[in-house]
């Protein structure tokens, strides 16, 4: 497990959710292509297959004595926390609100930007095994802070319902119309829209490999989050790191799925062995056991550099999903962080508190696309025009250089809308 900078493992843990299409890209298109064309019929029959579920369009839609019932079959405990957790996502999320904008040149034209929350958004939201309502939070809220009227969710039912705490932290978000449908066939509702099931502008939430699939050949047709890959975390652990926390948040990530990956850099081999020894230990008493040790020793490892400098820019490279700095004096580091979807600073700052409860979004850039791509939040879920006001005056002022360039571009037509305003030609 514990390896050299330079270990080809590394370039395998980067690389493990690469190529994965193939034949569910191929999938996916078929079931968007039968859905756009047979609406509902095409739904129905899908859920029928890969559900068990006999979905009509009378109980397609999850009812409001449903939603009690999800209530009554919650633990009230879990209720008080989904609801403080509810306030402090949203409270977040509320500082990232954009506004519309003006600013006036010397010559008295006005420009900006308008900015407008979408009008609807989807929220896709795992069943089964990953039924988790921390997704629901964590996508809903973002476009409820940005203001948009029109929020609805699908979900896959099984045996005709949908988690009790998924329902109950969708209610808690406001959210009016849910779904029970999943899979691939629930994106190509959404994009497209059935009989029964609205369409929306922006698709966003996790789920497997058919959904990131469908979520993919979509866009365009409305718009996504991003096509999330297999979960990652990177943890930078200075010397006085304490090695079962350490191990603690590496095997938190590991009992996602077994292609999650848990990288920790150091430069203290004694603390390396000792994260290593103690990684083993809590393995063995970790209910998801089974795929946690897959994950463990197929896409993670323990990473021996010289020093802290070199620890930042090996995680520079990678970019990842989550990123504690684990390290003395943290806060004063992080400008050592350049691509991470999420910094963690601190021994009291582990991923779970960002994954629940803390506020930020846990719906994070993975594979390197850190690099490039932000948390979602609610910036999202806004739509930005241009303002553009010229009068007589600040027209004058710019004509001759845009006649100049509309020319040069051989587009007479751009040059003469100029043309015909400031220099009267009939």
């Amino acid at each position: 497990m514990i390896i050299n900078k330079n270990d080809k493992k590394l370039d395998d843990i980067k690389n493990r959710g690469a190529a994965m299409e193939g034949d569910y890209l191929h999938t996916a298109s078929e079931i968007i292509s039968n859905v756009r064309k047979n609406g509902d019929k095409a739904l129905f029959e899908y859920t029928k297959k890969f559900d068990n579920f006999d979905i009509n369009k009378d109980n397609i839609k999850v009812s409001r004595q449903e939603i009690e019932e999800a209530y009554d079959n919650t633990d009230e405990k879990l209720i008080e926390s989904i609801k403080k957790a509810h306030d402090n996502i949203l409270a977040f999320h509320k500082l990232q609100m954009e506004k519309t904008w003006l600013y006036e040149t010397k010559h008295g034209a006005l420009l900006g930007q308008k900015i407008t929350p979408l009008d609807s958004a989807g929220i896709y939201v795992p069943g089964g095994k990953a039924a988790y309502f921390s997704s629901v939070l964590m996508n809903a809220l973002p476009a409820v802070a940005a203001g948009v009227k029109d929020i609805s969710m699908l979900s896959p039912a099984v045996n005709g319902k949908i988690n009790s705490a998924v329902l109950a932290a969708a209610d808690i978000c406001g959210i009016k119309d849910i779904y029970k449908v999943g899979g691939a066939q629930a994106v190509a509702a959404f994009a497209y829209g059935t009989e029964s099931v609205k369409k929306v502008d922006k698709i966003t939430g996790p789920g497997n490999i058919y959904v990131a699939m469908a979520k993919k050949l979509v866009f365009g047709v409305c718009d996504i989050d991003m096509i999330a890959g297999p979960s990652e975390i990177l943890i930078i652990a200075g010397d006085n790191a304490e090695p079962k926390y350490v191990a603690a948040d590496m095997l938190a990530q590991c009992e996602h799925d077994e292609l999650a990956s848990a990288v920790t850099i150091v430069w203290n081999k004694k603390l390396a062995e000792e994260i290593e020894k103690e990684v083993k230990k809590q393995l063995e008493i970790l209910p998801k056991k089974n795929i946690a040790k897959v994950s463990i020793e197929k896409h993670s490892a323990i990473i021996l550099v010289d020093n802290l400098d070199e620890a930042c820019e090996i995680a520079n490279n990678i970019a990842p999903e989550h990123l504690e700095l684990y390290i003395d004096d943290a806060l004063s580091h992080i400008g050592k962080i350049r691509h991470a979807g999420a910094i963690f600073v601190g021994s009291n700052s582990p991923e779970a508190a960002g994954d629940y409860f803390a506020g930020p979004n846990h719906v994070l850039p993975t594979g390197g696309s850190a690099k490039f791509f932000s948390p979602l939040g609610t910036y999202d879920f806004f739509k930005r025009s241009s303002i553009i006001y010229y009068n007589k005056a600040s027209l004058q002022a710019g004509s001759d250089d845009i006649i100049t360039m509309a020319e040069n571009e051989n587009l007479q037509g751009h040059a003469n809308s100029i043309k015909f305003r400031v220099y009267d030609i009939n």
